[in-house]
């Protein structure tokens, strides 16, 4: 398949494409415009003519093939047994909250970050903290100090997002080891939600795994996974949480219990192919990907009252757009026929996020617009206060 090819979602319930009206462009939420790899097509045809669709287990080739692909690409050596399957990572932050943290406890999260990991602990009870990433030099930090100052007695949990929704950093070794053994001595489980490992920009990029560094970490953490951002299967809820302590592992599983039915067969047919059969798409699908990022870099450092920092992961653009002084900068932004995400739920204020996993016609178009909008912004036509 060609990138390039361009496939209309719309009328097809696509939460997507579905939720503007249908001349307005979605650049918005985490789902790629591209078709999954050949091989997850092929195996969830395969499965569908089976024509029998019970409850289903995680085949030992699936356990087996992702005990391979994490020991291949991040010299990680997992035992099969601390795996577990759930439909989304959204509900594994949720049972992180509860499995951990009695109610009133804290919760810690970095900011901005994936809205899930600020509505989690508020649903479940728990206390939401909040840890502000900063723009040092020239990358986005997570400063222990900061992190120091918003811990107390009653932290319990630490979510971790790595790669980082929104900002688009790759955390090191180093800056990984910092946060998670401070977390150890303060006795907080350190939660890493690592669901965009795979989509690295650079070629020499390289993603951690936190529980890979060392054993003291990965007896006090537990890791998110899913092949549903990398190989654009995410309507087919099949993700998994690795856990290599006991306790932890038996603690999650408790509060799991009566909320979520077994995964469904073609989640884990899909899962398989992809870590089995994908690599060679994910190459190709990560080159396509920094030429985008490369044109979205270019175009809005060509404009005034914008801003993007430098990214080396996901296909989320976080844009700073203060200068432009809009009431409702994504309203703004519709009015021109583009559909981005306020940064507001990320706690990210004067900030949209951009999904340039797209076509390069439509990101191209998408761009034009966008670039509208902000020359009007900046001559002090506001669309969100019409």
């Amino acid at each position: 398949m060609s990138f390039d090819d361009y496939k209309d979602r719309r009328f097809e319930s696509s939460l997507k494409f579905d939720r503007y009206p249908h001349d307005v462009m979605p650049f918005w939420v985490a789902d790629m415009d591209f078709q999954s790899p050949q091989p997850v097509i092929e195996a969830l045809v395969e499965r569908a003519k089976h024509g029998i669709y019970g409850y289903t287990l995680p085949p030992k080739s699936l356990l087996e093939t992702i005990q391979q692909d994490l020991k291949d690409v991040y010299n990680w050596e997992i035992d099969t047994d601390w795996i577990i399957w759930l439909p989304g990572l959204v509900p594994a932050l949720n049972v992180a909250a509860v499995a951990y943290a009695a109610k009133g406890e804290e919760i810690i999260s970095p900011i901005p970050v994936y809205p899930p990991f600020l509505t989690a602990p508020k649903l479940r009870k728990r206390k939401l903290v909040t840890v502000e990433a900063e723009w040092r030099g020239n990358e986005w930090v997570l400063p222990l100090e900061n992190l120091e100052v918003a811990c107390s007695e009653k932290s319990r949990v630490f979510y971790f997002c790595n790669p980082h929704n929104p900002l688009g950093k790759i955390y090191s070794k180093a800056e990984i080891t910092e946060i998670a053994e401070y977390c150890i001595d303060k006795g907080m489980v350190f939660c890493s939600d690592e669901i965009h490992c795979d989509l690295l920009l650079e070629q020499d990029a390289k993603h951690i795994p936190a529980a890979s560094i060392n054993e003291k970490i990965a007896q006090n953490s537990i890791t998110l996974m899913a092949p549903s951002k990398t190989y654009n299967v995410p309507g087919l809820s099949c993700s998994f949480v690795i856990i290599p302590n006991d306790d932890l592992r038996r603690k999650f599983k408790a509060e799991s219990v009566g909320y979520f039915n077994e995964i469904n067969c073609f989640g884990y047919a899909a899962c398989e192919a992809a870590y089995k059969y994908g690599k060679p798409w994910l190459e190709d699908l990560k080159k396509y990907l920094k030429q985008n990022y490369d044109l979205v870099y270019k175009k809005v450092s060509s404009l005034s009252g914008v801003d993007l920092k430098p990214m080396q992961a996901t296909y989320l653009a976080w844009i700073e757009i203060k200068d432009l002084n809009l009431n409702n900068a994504a309203k703004h932004f519709e009015y021109y026929k583009i559909a981005l995400s306020d940064g507001n739920p990320f706690q990210g204020k004067n900030h949209l996020r951009l999904n340039f996993a797209t076509s390069r016609e439509r990101l191209v178009e998408g761009m034009n617009r966008f670039e509208q909008g902000v020359l009007d912004a900046l001559k002090g036509i506001d669309h969100s206060l019409q």
